[in-house]
């Protein structure tokens, strides 16, 4: 399973797993994070079983992971498993990968994260445009990630804090 940019319209809806970054990677974290999931996920199991997985790093932000469960479920012990991972990532960069309390948008062109309460108060106050693109990290399939993982703010789960 193949997830990288394509033109070729995706049929499959593998599960996704998204770990959002609090800032950009260095070129240095970005090898070292591809590197620790190549590693990783040639070995990934449930129950033994090997999993069909794959993981891209978009917008030098975000880790994508995905999973083709119509080969094999991914089990509570494999997600854990890849958290383990994710959290020593975690741990040697300090990326917020697993801080859910911010949100992250794109303003004028340049993708911008902030702590849940300054985004929400930044839009009160005029300080963050509502003429805003926000990143939805809830999606678990690849084609609502595709479809639905930058939205206008109107459309958005943040559309609940404008008028």
């Amino acid at each position: 399973m193949k997830i990288d940019e394509t033109t070729i319209v995706e049929t499959s809806d593998y599960r996704v797993i998204i770990y959002p970054a609090s800032r950009p990677f260095t070129s240095k974290e970005s090898k070292t994070i591809t590197e620790k999931l190549y590693d990783f996920l040639a070995t990934w199991a449930a129950h033994g079983k090997p999993l069909s997985s794959s993981f891209k790093i978009e917008k030098n932000q975000f880790i994508i992971v995905c999973v083709d469960e119509d080969i094999e479920a991914a089990s509570g012990c494999s997600i854990d498993a890849l958290g383990t991972v994710l959290r020593e990532i975690e741990a040697e960069f300090q990326l917020g990968l697993f801080d859910r309390m911010k949100a992250t948008f794109v303003e004028d062109g340049e993708v911008k994260t902030l702590k849940l309460q300054d985004f929400r108060n930044g839009l009160k106050n005029g300080e963050v445009s509502k003429e805003i693109d926000v990143y939805d990290f809830s999606k678990s399939t690849y084609v609502s990630f595709l479809s639905d993982f930058l939205l206008p703010l109107k459309r958005s789960w943040a559309g609940i804090y404008i008028d």
